[in-house]
């Protein structure tokens, strides 16, 4: 058995070398082909944030070693530890960053989590990692990737009103995107489109029609930085739940890393702005996307002052983005219903704000920006990742990372603030989060993703970050790993477990590429835990910060293993035309 082992791992090896050799030269044929088109205008992107890179982590190297799973209190916040073993433990020299979470609306103890998992971070060959929970966060399962040995990135998932997860993600060799759905919880996970047919691109979002009366209830919307892309154009639709893809179109003004939302009239909105280093940003409507019958087109483009510029390789994030756009509609039914809300954090000349704008005109026109960070200005802070999320009550959530605490200006914790009158007022910042540096934990790729993301209930948010709490002592730093915490406007963590108090690992911080940490302590495994109790109410109260211990729980329980997919074949080429002209 031990003979058939071995064999079994050296022919893996050698096909994983195969492939990675034969797709290396596939994407350099597909990058020749780009170059003899157009190239883009000044203030564009000359290279993807997504290139292909190493191959994956020889077999045999990854889960060796683990340590106590990570949870991180802090001011009645408990931040729990999401890409862990079979036993509910760290992976030590393992990276995982850039999360994205949806939750069950039926039974928010559901939720998954994707993100970018590197199984080793001597190499930035990256994959579809998930992760699922069924006690509302305090326990998670990470029951592998969703196709191992496949190069994945830009992970996005969302859910429709009945609790179905889904998940799209590009192949980095191509930018051929597709979607996977699991009708359990996020346990399993089953290939819905034929593998690389939703077409995508480079930093591809998606979001779905949830509302019952909507034409194109059910209908989901994709688009993507089109000059990156599988084959041509920057948005597509599905109008059968991610089966089967329309062929891709251009948008108007191509808009770049940004997000979109269906309004309850079925119009679809797509936020974005032209790329790194340019404040120009807009709002892109389309009210026929819904019809199944028409090509969708669109009638209304509106700029969207943010107050500021997108940030490609600031310093907290050198090698990617210091926060895309995002939008969100207000479907509450209320005063504010179909309001539209986009936030970005944005330089004004110097770090970075957290910035809002709404619409209540259906799009028309936009607020002046709204700064959401009450910090006093100061052009050495960063206020980065910023996202939002809009409550079924009309409540609107943003949560983000913030270096105003740090000495250095780069050391980072969740901040969290809300508006309950439609983003005119916001709460006073709330930290939600232990300390930590962004510059550690590199896997062979310097920056810690692109985006962290949030969804909200009545009561309050769920949110997925990516942090360096562990401290890989083979390494002499900490480690990226990917967090779950719940934030309300009444602060404490839900769920809150019962444990014993042991110190946590803290880094020393630089502010360099390069930095280093020693650990004071490390955690010890030693809790139980009661289940989320949710709220009959939204409180409007500011929480207190007050310091608490760091907490370890015992082991969790194995998570279920998941169906290996059936390997799909690769879509067939199309003809790439030319791309529009873009804006100077």
């Amino acid at each position: 058995m031990r003979s058939s082992a071995v064999s079994t791992v050296n022919l893996f090896v050698c096909l994983s070398l195969l492939t990675a050799l034969t797709t290396a030269s596939t994407f350099a044929e597909a990058t020749a082909d780009r170059s003899a088109q157009a190239l883009p205008g000044e203030g564009r992107m000359t290279e993807p944030l997504e290139k292909p890179g190493m191959p994956p982590a020889p077999v045999g190297t990854y889960r060796l070693e683990t340590s106590p799973r990570m949870i991180s209190p802090y001011g009645g916040f408990m931040s729990y530890q999401v890409n862990v073993d079979q036993n509910g433990n760290n992976i030590v020299g393992d990276a995982a960053n850039e999360p994205s979470i949806s939750v069950d609306p039926t039974n928010h103890n559901k939720m998954t989590i994707g993100w970018r998992q590197f199984d080793t971070w001597t190499s930035n060959f990256r994959q579809a990692g998930y992760g699922y929970t069924t006690d509302a966060g305090f326990t998670w399962h990470f029951p592998g990737t969703l196709q191992p040995g496949a190069y994945r990135s830009d992970p996005v998932t969302n859910s429709d009103e009945t609790g179905n997860f889904f998940y799209l993600n590009i192949f980095v060799n191509g930018f051929c995107g597709d979607i996977w759905r699991s009708t359990n919880g996020g346990q399993t996970w089953a290939l819905r489109s034929p593998q690389g047919g939703a077409h995508s691109g480079d930093k591809e979002w998606f979001t779905l029609d949830r509302t019952p009366t909507s034409m194109g209830h059910g209908f989901q919307y994709q688009f993507w930085t089109d000059y990156f892309d599988c084959d041509s154009g920057g948005f597509s639709r599905s109008t059968d739940a991610g089966a089967t893809w329309q062929s891709p179109l251009y948008i108007p003004n191509d808009p770049q890393w940004g997000a979109l939302d269906v309004a309850s009239n079925g119009y679809l909105f797509i936020g974005g702005g032209a790329g790194a280093g340019s404040s120009q940003f807009w709002c892109i409507r389309s009210t026929n996307a819904q019809n199944p019958n028409v090509t969708p087109t669109f009638d209304q483009v509106t700029t969207v002052n943010m107050g500021g510029s997108t940030i490609y390789g600031g310093t907290v994030n050198p090698g990617g983005l210091a926060g895309q756009m995002f939008l969100a509609v207000d479907r509450y039914g209320g005063p504010t219903n179909n309001n539209i809300y986009m936030v970005s954090s944005v330089s004004p000349g110097g770090g970075t704000n957290v910035m809002f704008a709404r619409s209540t005109n259906g799009g028309q026109s936009f607020s002046a920006p709204i700064r959401i960070n009450d910090d006093p200005v100061n052009s050495a802070k960063w206020h980065w990742f910023g996202t939002l999320a809009v409550a079924p009550n009309g409540r609107i959530d943003s949560v983000w990372l913030d270096s105003r605490n740090a000495a250095n200006n780069l050391d980072s914790q969740l901040f969290y603030s809300w508006s309950t009158d439609g983003g005119l007022t916001w709460a006073p910042n709330v930290a939600v989060s232990n300390s930590f540096d962004p510059l550690q934990g590199w896997p062979n790729q310097s920056k810690i993703g692109d985006y962290i993301t949030i969804v909200s209930d009545n009561t309050g948010g769920d949110v997925a970050y990516s942090a360096t709490f562990n401290f890989n002592p083979s390494r002499g730093q900490h480690e990226q790993d990917v967090y779950y915490v719940r934030v309300s406007p009444s602060g404490g963590a839900t769920p809150t477990p019962t444990a014993t108090a042991s110190p946590t690992a803290t880094a020393t911080a630089t502010s360099t590429s390069t930095a280093t940490a020693t650990a004071t302590a490390t955690s010890t495994a030693t809790a139980t835990a009661t289940p989320m109790a949710t709220a009959t109410a939204t409180p409007t109260v500011t929480p207190t910060a007050t310091p608490t211990a760091t907490l370890s729980p015992t082991a969790t329980p194995t998570g279920t293993p998941r169906v290996t997919p059936t390997p799909r074949t690769a879509p067939t080429p199309r003809i790439r035309p030319s791309p529009l002209p873009r804006p100077v």
